[in-house]
């Protein structure tokens, strides 16, 4: 709600209340209506839900040169309106405006595939037992999933970044919990991980294929993004297993790469919001580089595997990107894009990734391993990487409207 007058003011006020089926022209018969008493809005709030409106508006009672009568003449004026327009009102007197919003203001996005009363009567109930308030509640997606966001006050986002991550984990559902401000929308950098997570496959594990030694790269694949081994160590092992592939690997592995779901809309609207996107990558520029030119993307780092005579040497060249690797370049890429590490958001699935989800201002894992999900801000359990666009306050619509227009 927009409120013009101080919480603190206490002048005679009065709730008008309307709800019934909804049609264009609703609105502005309301305060045609009202206008005939030289009120003054304060406030207004209209929902619309399966057709249904509820559209409430906060006005200043009529002033005393309207008559004794005059209050009295609009309730009977209003009522009479809301039955020609088959309607039902509700006028409430009182005095003042709301009281003021608590401090500590956040916003709370949950996200339900599907998403249960259960579950939201459980989120509801953490949000007030850590002291918040639920100043407002809509709906950002009724697809791929179901997403809602709280407007929270009176309690600070980490502590109930803290007490929602509890509940959301004990009801298996993705909860997001984020300070309220300007900057919620301002441009930003987006920074996310390759394999599993812009990409379903995992690079290596292609060019394995073609060498005949899937099986052992992804147990040592497995094992890496688990944290159990070092990953350099584990780059350079799976590595030797290519050596002696013909070059002509590259153009197939390239042909091979499946996108995530959503990964193109996410992108495409990340661009249109004037955000900055890049990708970092344990796996290799052979592959990486073609996806920064496909989709049109701001930054790309990746290992490079080494070529000799046309075959893979089974050897890679150049600084290694490893974990810490990742949030080194998280923070090379934000210098050149000029935004300040607060406005980064990073996303990942693996071990490897822990760094770069911890140096960015918003970390998201992404259908991520225990260990990345307990250590990341939030986690998106869903297959679909555009979810990340709700965490960030895009509503559904607002993308599809983009795409219209695009």
């Amino acid at each position: 709600m927009i409120s013009t007058h101080s919480a603190e003011e206490d002048i005679p006020t009065l709730l008008v209340k309307i709800f019934g089926k909804d049609r264009p022209g609703l609105t502005a018969g309301l305060f045609e209506t009202l206008a005939a008493f030289a009120v003054d809005v304060i406030d207004i709030e209209q929902v619309v839900t399966r057709g249904r409106i509820t559209l409430c508006a906060l006005v200043t009672a009529p002033p005393a040169r309207s008559g004794p009568c005059s209050e009295g003449e609009l309730r009977a004026t209003v009522h009479a309106w809301a039955e020609s327009a088959r309607l039902q009102a509700e006028i409430i007197s009182g005095t003042g405006d709301n009281p003021a919003r608590g401090t500590g203001r956040s916003h709370v996005t949950v996200l339900g595939h599907p998403l249960t009363a259960d579950t939201t009567a459980a989120i509801a109930a953490r949000i007030t037992a850590a002291g918040g308030n639920i100043d407002r509640i809509y709906r950002l997606a009724k697809y791929p999933v179901t997403a809602v966001e709280f407007d929270v006050s009176g309690v600070p986002t980490e502590r109930l970044r803290g007490e929602l991550a509890a509940e959301a984990a004990a009801r298996a559902v993705d909860v997001a919990v984020v300070a309220s401000g300007l900057q919620r929308r301002a441009p930003r950098l987006v920074v996310m991980d390759v394999d599993s997570t812009l990409i379903q496959d995992e690079v290596i594990e292609l060019f394995a294929a073609h060498a005949g030694c899937e099986a052992e790269v992804a147990a040592v694949t497995a094992a890496a993004m688990r944290g159990e081994l070092d990953f350099e160590q584990s780059l350079h092992a799976r590595v030797a297993l290519l050596a002696g592939l013909d070059e002509s690997v590259v153009d197939k592995v390239r042909s091979e790469v499946r996108l995530t779901p959503g990964a193109r809309t996410l992108i495409r609207t990340l661009k249109r919001l004037g955000c900055q996107v890049g990708i970092v990558s344990g796996g290799f520029t052979q592959v990486t580089d073609a996806l920064r030119d496909r989709l049109g993307l701001d930054f790309a780092a990746a290992n490079t595997l080494e070529i000799a005579g046309g075959k893979l040497t089974g050897r890679v060249t150049g600084e290694i990107v490893d974990r810490a690797g990742k949030a080194r370049l998280l923070r090379r890429f934000a210098a050149e894009a000029g935004v300040p590490l607060s406005r980064t958001v990073a996303i990942g699935d693996g071990a490897n990734d822990l760094d770069m989800l911890n140096a960015a201002g918003f970390g998201v894992a992404f259908n991520a391993k225990p260990v990345v999900r307990e250590a990341a801000h939030t986690a998106v359990t869903v297959p679909f990487l555009d979810t990340v666009l709700y965490l960030l306050g895009i509503t559904r619509e607002e993308v599809e409207a983009a795409d219209a227009q695009g």
